[in-house]
């Protein structure tokens, strides 16, 4: 079964716009899991523009699936995992100032880096993830890091799935099956959304899991929260 994570960034967005605590995060993170969310996922950001560390902490108490911290591991980051002790921490490379995930790591480049990180956070009880492209490349380089899982970065797939989508998921299918070879378990993240999900979950049936936001909290301002965990759901039951 691949689970659902729900990345709750954008009702922190929202929240912030005014100042005051509507939407209240953690009421919505306790409400998706009531819905059928199977873990919870946040990506604070150093400025809190979305995610604050104080959110961060008040979720740790109360979110009873698998809680998902992802970020740059800054130093601040690793203390805050470290504390905080999630069921998973998933390393992405994009620098404090960027508006979103854009790219995977380099495991060839970064990969001492990578080792001593995943040692760190593993020693703290934690799942590590790292985020990468669908490339075959960085996935041996990946093992070697010591890392449980990786994080597809989906935005190309999703990008092409409409001019040809088998094309769009072959390089996908080409490094899932690489990292099962490889012993490591396989997320995917990035622009999946209800019309793409589906199809990537049938080419990669030992899918783990997915983390979705953006897409999901748009659908839900026209299908309601509830409804649109479980539309996520039944995509991923294919």
């Amino acid at each position: 079964m691949t689970k659902l994570s729900v990345n709750i960034n954008k009702i922190a967005t929202i929240r912030n716009a005014r100042g005051a605590n509507n939407p209240n995060l953690v009421q919505v993170a306790l409400d998706a899991e009531r819905f059928g969310a199977q873990g919870i996922t946040v990506h604070p950001r150093p400025d809190e523009r979305h995610i604050r560390y104080q959110d961060v902490m008040d979720l740790s108490k109360v979110v009873t699936t698998e809680f998902n911290i992802e970020g740059y591991p800054d130093k601040r980051y690793m203390e805050m995992v470290k504390l905080v002790k999630p069921a998973q921490a998933t390393l992405v490379p994009d620098p404090p100032e960027a508006i979103t995930s854009n790219t995977g790591w380099d495991t060839i480049a970064h990969q001492s880096m990578l080792k001593d990180i995943v040692a760190e956070l593993k020693e703290s009880g934690c799942r590590v993830s790292i985020f990468i492209n669908p490339e075959t490349k960085f996935f041996e380089p990946a093992k070697e890091t010591g890392t449980d899982r990786v994080e597809l970065y989906t935005e190309p797939y999703a990008s092409q799935f409409h001019v040809d989508r088998e094309k769009a998921v072959k390089p996908y299918v080409e490094v899932a099956n690489l990292a099962k070879e490889l012993g490591l378990g396989l997320n995917a993240g990035h622009d999946l959304d209800l019309e793409n999900l589906a199809f990537l979950k049938h080419s990669i049936p030992f899918l783990d899991e997915v983390s979705i936001g953006h897409a999901l909290i748009c659908d839900a301002l026209y299908y309601g929260l509830e409804n649109t965990i479980q539309m996520y759901r039944r995509r991923l039951e294919v």
